[in-house]
């Protein structure tokens, strides 16, 4: 489906115009979240393997409590943080593919010089919320699945496993593969593996005499 279908868009324009003032304002503490990181933080969320309280991972988006203009607004906001999630996890329950906020391509800059680290890098704070959940089943394969996530955020580039990675062709084609690398992610924590079907039972022959 992913093949023939465009990205889906998580908000619309207008919602995610909303969610950017608001961010961008200065009723938001200096530590929070950017709208593109905190895009990446909720997709994130969506792939995750369980469920965190939204207190937890809503309060670690903010850094504090923001200054809401009134408990309208302040609905508003979580109500819109708790649609990109939602409508994150639709889409990708349907294997479509999530449209990311920004081109993927890095024009030739570092990673962390673009909204695509910034994006990524969001992601891994999602990650780092709950890290036993996504490594302690399998971490060698968690680790290669995250891999790309990590490569491109620029949090990792002191680690001798990420120098490989740095090469410009080699990040330019994981950033293009960043939606398709999202679902593989949501196939192996949110989808359990089918169960092989049971075999048929042979019907037992019957000891009919011939007549």
């Amino acid at each position: 489906m992913s093949d023939t279908l465009p990205p889906q868009p998580l908000l619309d324009d207008d919602a995610l115009d909303r969610l950017d003032d608001f961010l961008a304002s200065e009723r938001v503490g200096e530590d929070a979240l950017d709208l593109i990181s905190s895009h990446g933080y909720l997709v994130a969320l969506a792939v995750a393997p369980r469920e965190l309280d939204p207190a937890v991972w809503i309060g670690e988006l903010f850094q504090g409590e923001p200054a809401f203009a009134d408990d309208a607004e302040r609905d508003e906001i979580f109500g819109l943080l708790e649609a990109l999630k939602a409508n994150a996890i639709a889409a990708l329950d349907q294997g479509l593919l999530p449209e990311l906020p920004f081109e993927l391509t890095l024009g030739g800059l570092a990673p962390e010089e673009t909204p695509i680290g910034d994006w990524c890098a969001g992601f891994m704070e999602a990650v780092f919320l709950d890290e036993p959940a996504w490594f302690d089943d399998d971490e060698e394969s968690a680790a290669a699945l995250l891999l790309p996530f990590m490569a491109l955020s620029g949090l990792f580039d002191d680690e001798p496993d990420m120098a490989e990675m740095v090469d410009p062709t080699r990040l330019e084609g994981l950033v293009q593969q960043l939606p398709e690398l999202v679902l593989d992610l949501y196939l192996n924590y949110r989808v359990p593996p089918e169960k092989p079907k049971p075999s048929p039972r042979k019907k037992a022959r019957g000891g009919r005499g011939k007549r």
